[in-house]
């Protein structure tokens, strides 16, 4: 599966834009961050110049983590098994309604995935 990751300063921009368009559903994909977790982890280990360890682990053991952990500390957990692991934010097609955000404004420069790592290196 594959997540789609985005900059909360780009889903603000993309989400004033539309209010002058009616009875459109806005979709914020930007296709150069369509990505899967191995991706954005191979990503930042080019950018930190560093091999990481890392662990499988099985969806099952990923789901009892999430169940057993108390909340609020379930929640990355959750998060991460939702969105790379189910694919929640790729799960569905477009409908007819349906715009790509940087599609109606290709203008607008969102920030990569790449960009949004640089923060943190």
């Amino acid at each position: 599966m594959v997540a789609i990751l985005k900059d909360e300063d780009d889903i603000g921009t993309f989400t004033i834009k539309p209010l002058m368009i009616i009875n459109r559903i806005l979709q914020i994909r930007p296709k150069e961050n369509i990505t899967n977790q191995n991706e954005a982890i191979a990503l930042w280990e080019k950018k930190i110049s560093k091999t990481l360890e890392k662990t499988i682990v099985p969806e099952g053991e990923v789901v009892k983590l999430i169940e057993k952990s108390p909340y609020p500390l379930n929640l990355p957990y959750a998060f991460r098994y939702y969105i790379f692991g189910k694919g929640a934010q790729t799960s569905f097609e477009f409908g007819s309604n349906d715009v790509e955000a940087t599609e109606l404004y290709p203008q607008v420069k969102y920030t990569t995935v790449s960009e949004y790592l640089d923060r943190f290196v």
